[in-house]
């Protein structure tokens, strides 16, 4: 077992190192899916521990010798974001487990968002109500790109979001995807793809995000429409689902 800690919170090594034994029958579980996450209280203080699902065989291999394992990138990459004023959550640590020099269960441990509000109360939203907000996230989403950074998932539940002191804050989560570099304009326009909402949503979104970035409006939204239609496309023939997309 490999356990690697966040000297900031080195205080809370007791209770890393418990977290294997204990992760089953304690917290709160907050998402079940092909990982698991959960929150848990250590003094007081909410802490959120995601225990990423053991691979297929073939792609245990390859995150055992070939490519960084996610768990660790998920504990990484937030001490990038953070050195750069991009809010996330505060990386506690990350533990590796290996069986026959494989790896086996792996958790990513970070304090909990206080955010609250996702993306996912968008789906339908009436756009002219929530038109600040939808500016401000242009403008927040343009400046990460500007900067070099994009969140490969960027997806409702990957983007919490509140609002203080009338100004909105935004933090992004389970960011083991994410991409660092220059990030050209229509690469920024297809990161909207994953996100719900109606046409009018998009269209507002692409057109600030244009205006942001000093780029044609149109072709944006041109873009971030066929990206979104694309995106769903291609998700529900994956997933067999059946969906509306108002184009």
């Amino acid at each position: 077992m490999k356990i690697v800690v966040n000297p900031t919170y080195e205080h809370l090594r007791k209770f890393i190192e418990s977290v294997p034994d204990t992760f089953e029958r304690e917290g709160r579980i907050i998402y079940s899916g092909r990982n698991l996450i959960k929150v848990m209280e250590v003094d007081g203080i909410e802490i959120n521990v995601k225990r990423y699902g053991i691979p297929a065989l073939a792609n245990r291999i390859v995150y055992s010798f070939f490519r960084t394992p996610k768990g660790k990138r998920a504990f990484e990459y937030p001490q990038m974001l953070l050195q750069k004023g991009v809010e996330t959550p505060a990386p506690i640590a990350y533990i590796e487990e290996r069986k026959c020099g494989l790896i086996n269960y792996s958790y990513f441990i970070s304090m909990q968002s206080p955010y609250q509000r996702n993306f996912y109360e968008f789906g339908n939203a009436d756009v002219e109500r929530c038109k600040d907000l939808i500016i401000a996230f242009a403008q927040y989403t343009a400046n990460l790109h500007q900067a070099g950074i994009m969140h490969r998932d960027y997806s409702p539940g990957n983007i919490l979001f509140d609002q203080i002191d009338g100004e909105y804050h935004f933090m992004l989560v389970d960011i083991n995807r994410m991409t660092f570099g220059e990030i050209s304009v229509d690469m920024g326009c297809a990161n909207f793809a994953r996100l719900w909402g109606q046409k009018a949503f998009f269209e507002m979104l692409a057109k600030e995000y244009a205006k942001a970035r000093h780029a044609d409006e149109a072709h944006c939204v041109e873009r971030v429409l066929a990206c979104r239609k694309k995106f769903w496309t291609y998700f529900a023939k994956r997933h067999m689902v059946k969906y509306k997309l108002e184009l």
